[in-house]
């Protein structure tokens, strides 16, 4: 009797559990669906019936897409092929020299090391605002305001990230195995790319994934730091879909809204299992 009721009471928690959580992500996707719908919708229908679905009277077919894209004089094509330069070329640089240097400080103990690694660390918690206007002008300066240049700008912000959690995943690799590429005839390079970096694909991942979400949707260092008349991400093209008097194209707004959360939440959802096998992984020290 006292097992039954056991198995009822656990059935009973997983029940409201599962109740609670449906709510929770309910909510989270109501934004979404509300960017889908009105995507759809003339722009006084986006602001007198925002959710109410697009039928009838309120069905604009697709032309706010093809306004988003062509508004301005500014293709969007041209926008979403700087963001995927910049995104790519950036995921690249914090992957590839933020695992080396996590390598190098995992393995070499000295005080240089200890600083440098708290220095990441601390970088995390510096709010951009404090850096912004000296780095615009380092920018210009040094020639960083391009879609080809601004990676390396990205490799300094997200180093903080990637070296905390590359370092956390290379103390738990055995010296022993680079020990023995090391009596193979293996030089330092040659143990790091045939040896750690395919050791660290699980963190490799997560940060990949994590560092590509944040550079797809960034908009402010692209703004301070780009030729805004002549490199537009997607985020700052949405932000000029604007009229005459500062007025807004809502419905172009939305479209666009949606067309650049297709690819992040397509991306996010193939490898979403990889984050928390990551993150798990990264946290362990040896």
């Amino acid at each position: 009797m006292g097992k039954q009721k056991t198995i009822k009471q656990e059935k009973t928690r997983k029940t409201v559990m599962s109740v609670i959580l449906a709510i929770i992500c309910v909510i989270y996707v109501m934004p979404v669906f509300t960017v889908i719908i009105n995507s759809f919708k003339p722009n006084t229908a986006v602001k007198t019936n925002t959710f109410a679905l697009p039928f009838g009277e309120l069905w604009n077919g697709f032309d706010n897409y093809v306004t988003g894209m062509t508004f301005g004089g500014y293709p969007f094509w041209k926008s979403a092929l700087f963001t995927v330069v910049i995104t790519i070329l950036s995921a690249a640089l914090i992957l590839l020299f933020c695992s080396m240097a996590a390598w190098y400080v995992a393995r070499v103990n000295s005080l240089f090391c200890k600083i440098f690694y708290y220095l990441c660390v601390f970088s995390m918690v510096v709010p951009f605002q404090m850096v912004q206007f000296t780095l615009s002008k380092t920018a210009d300066t040094l020639k960083l305001n391009t879609p080809w240049t601004i990676p390396i700008i990205y490799l300094g912000f997200g180093a903080g990230l990637a070296i905390f959690m590359f370092v956390g995943f290379a103390k738990s690799i055995p010296i022993e195995i680079e020990e023995a590429a090391s009596i193979d005839g293996c030089g330092p390079l040659r143990t790091y790319f045939m040896v750690v970096l395919p050791m660290l694909k699980p963190t490799l991942i997560s940060v990949g994934i994590l560092e590509i979400m944040w550079v797809w949707n960034d908009y402010l260092l692209p703004y301070l730091v780009l030729d805004i008349n002549k490199y537009r991400t997607i985020p700052i093209h949405i932000q000029y879909l604007k009229g005459s008097y500062g007025t807004v194209d809502l419905g172009a707004t939305m479209a666009l809204i949606f067309l650049s959360i297709v690819p992040v939440i397509i991306f996010y959802l193939i490898c979403q299992k990889y984050i928390i096998k990551g993150v798990a992984a990264g946290a362990v020290k040896g």
